[in-house]
């Protein structure tokens, strides 16, 4: 299958992957634990974990899952779990015996976790303590009938796991609860005793239930196959192909691993490659994540655009910016230019931006890692990928127009978890529908114009968010903005920006007069807020849908 755009990868970047040598993901990972059994693959709050411990712990925990609580090849596993080293265990113990794992973000409230287990039928759960109390409030109304509990420090030294758990305690981060539950230790030392007994897993067997983001309605769940999750894998490594070092890489691993983006990326695709992934329980305030940087030689990392902001704005990271690193990898929402520039100046890196959705196991664009990237693109399709630009009837658009960006690939999901209408609306002959308006260059480098749902409509001009977000993000006193359509009776919709300022001394008259030198009249803001922060998904990601119900709600623009 060849492309006009393979002419622009790296040279020792491959156009196809082949998956046939992998049989599943556990067999990948149980690969990597034998080749670099003694290097370090975890490091969380200064304490490390080989690989040949990670694999040991995993079998153990495979065990317990299997021969004490009974489950089964296809039974649904939760887990819901911060950035700890027990993320890493539960996820490669779940894939050993052919579970099917739902990544569940600790954070959710009671009503968000009750949808997610009914929904995904999941029997059994593991949580970490300062939640458990909001699983108990639903517990009664899912299928779960095994609750495992683990705490923050179970995988600290044991005088340091204490001293957490204390602290914790004392402060009121561990609210009681009243569940019947194992805990991860004794799940652990019990499983130590037994054996799992290895299934038959083929490619088309089902591994991961990832749940949409739920910004645009009820949360779905997304069928990923084992072998859409080992071709998103070949990708991401053929991407980096050349790039970086097998076995002696420093993942920088902030973004949560119960998101698509992380999990694929840092975990599957790096960890599979013997690197040392360093896991960020809590990366905000982002003084944490500076401290990180200073006791590792981080050299690649993952992030989103209000991360790379946070971290250009940080004095102390300005002071000292990380040598170390070779690779920034920006996703999950648009890379601001003025974001990527500063942190180009700061640390004489670019950040690569990709392109990629959970249904699509998420990766399906990345710029080269080479010199070739430019700047606002998501790049090229990955290896194995085709991508068009099609108007509302599937007809490809001429190179440089906005359309529908649509993709097909082996990573594409099987489909929505018991959703056979929704799945249709999205699969169609083979084809992702994205949602995501884009155009492509003649090269095939490809643009995201904006999410189809966010475009704002102003007396029949379309007018895109993000372009009015890089406007509004370039002016030297912003450190954030959003903009969404608010209802208007003169023009259908207007244009409202949030912005939370970087200097106080800003002024809605001086934004004014920045957008009008930059911006056409219909896509000037017509109404500016002022605010302290901008509401955001577990991965940083702005909710424009939820600044968008809250301006035409209150009624006042």
């Amino acid at each position: 299958m060849g492309h006009d755009w393979h002419k622009f990868y790296p040279s020792n970047v491959l156009n196809e992957i082949d998956i046939s040598g992998w049989d599943h993901i556990a067999a990948a990972m149980e690969r990597a634990c034998e080749k670099f059994a003694d290097k370090i693959a975890l490091s969380c709050a200064g304490t490390d974990m080989n690989y040949r411990q990670l694999d040991r712990l995993a079998s153990h925990f495979a065990a317990f899952l299997q021969q004490d609580l009974g489950l089964k090849k296809g039974d649904r596993f939760a887990i819901m779990l911060p950035n700890i080293m027990q993320f890493p265990i539960a996820f490669m113990a779940a894939q050993k015996i052919g579970l099917i794992c739902v990544n569940t973000n600790p954070l959710y409230t009671p009503r968000e976790m009750r949808h997610q287990f009914k929904d995904s039928g999941a029997k059994a759960i593991i949580i970490v303590d300062m939640f458990a109390h909001n699983l108990e409030q639903i517990l009664r109304e899912t299928d779960i009938t095994s609750v495992i509990v683990t705490s923050i420090g179970d995988q600290f030294p044991l005088w340091k796991g204490a001293l957490v758990g204390t602290v914790m305690r004392l402060k009121g981060l561990i609210p009681g609860f009243k569940l019947e539950y194992t805990s991860f230790k004794e799940a652990l030392q019990i499983g130590a005793k037994k054996q799992y007994t290895p299934v038959q897993l083929d490619h088309q067997d089902l591994a991961i239930l990832q749940y949409t983001g739920g910004t645009t309605g009820v949360s779905k769940g997304a069928m990923l196959l084992q072998s859409n999750i080992l071709s998103n894998m070949a990708q991401i490594q053929n991407c980096a192909r050349g790039q970086i070092v097998e076995g002696q890489e420093v993942v920088l691993t902030a973004l949560p691993l119960y998101h698509v983006f992380a999990l694929a990326v840092n975990f599957l695709a790096f960890l599979a490659m013997g690197q040392r992934m360093v896991l960020v329980p809590k990366p905000i305030p982002i003084e944490n994540l500076v401290k990180v940087f200073k006791k590792h030689p981080i050299t690649v990392m993952t992030g989103v655009n209000t991360l790379f902001n946070a971290l250009i704005n940080n004095s102390d990271f300005q002071s000292s910016p990380p040598k170390s690193l070779k690779i920034a990898l920006g996703g999950a929402m648009a890379v601001q230019e003025s974001v990527n520039a500063a942190w180009q100046k700061l640390t004489g890196q670019r950040i690569v931006e990709g392109f990629g959705l959970t249904e699509a196991s998420p990766v399906t664009h990345v710029n080269p890692l080479n010199e070739d990237m430019r700047p606002g693109s998501i790049g090229l399709p990955v290896a194995s990928t085709e991508a068009k630009v099609v108007d509302e009837n599937g007809k490809e658009v001429p190179h440089g127009e906005s359309g529908e960006l649509i993709i097909r690939g082996p990573q594409v999901m099987a489909g929505y978890w018991q959703k056979p209408d929704e799945t249709a609306k999205t699969l169609k002959n083979g084809w992702l529908w994205t949602g995501d308006m884009a155009r492509r260059d003649q090269d095939g480098f490809f643009y995201i114009v904006d999410r189809k749902k966010d475009m704002i409509l102003v007396s029949g001009f379309n007018v895109f968010p993000n372009e009015v977000e890089e406007v509004l993000a370039s002016h030297p006193k912003v450190l954030e903005a959003a903009v969404v359509g608010v209802a208007d009776p003169n023009s259908s919709e207007a244009v409202k920006a949030f912005v939370v300022p970087k200097d106080k001394s800003l002024t809605i008259d001086e934004l004014r007069d920045h957008c009008a030198s930059q911006l056409t009249n219909y896509k000037r803001p017509k109404h500016f807020e002022f605010r302290s922060e901008l509401p955001k998904t577990n991965v940083g990601k702005i909710l424009r849908r939820q600044l968008r119900d809250e301006a035409n709600h209150s009624g006042t623009h």
